[in-house]
């Protein structure tokens, strides 16, 4: 299948990445790291099954869908995570959980057309 058919699920799996890797680079530079360890965790976690799921759709790959699922569970982890840390105020955690929240339910569409 021609990734011309997933260029909407590879955008909000590259987006998704991009906001987790952002989050976890910026978690490591607050105050108390020790306390934002699971949400770094679950950053870094979420970004590479995201861009691996990415990639295998833009490729082709008939491994790809079997991803989405997985994504749509790390993806929800993460936001549950990164919205207990921004209602202390941490907007880069805030951005996060709303690309996982977006990303999963892109995923949830995708698997269900």
């Amino acid at each position: 299948m021609s990734h011309e058919n997933h260029r909407q699920i590879i955008t909000s799996l590259y987006d998704c990445a991009t906001e987790c890797n952002h989050c976890a680079t910026v978690c490591l530079d607050e105050q108390d790291v020790k306390m934002l360890s699971r949400c770094i965790k679950l950053d870094l976690d979420c970004a590479a099954i995201c861009s691996l799921t990415a990639t295998l759709l833009a490729r082709g790959s008939e491994h790809g869908h079997h991803l989405l699922k997985e994504c749509i569970e790390v993806c929800n982890a993460c936001a549950e995570e990164c919205e207990k840390h921004a209602s202390m105020g941490m907007e880069h955690c805030r951005t996060c959980a709303e690309a996982c929240r977006a990303c999963a339910e892109a995923c949830n569409n995708h698997i269900n057309q």
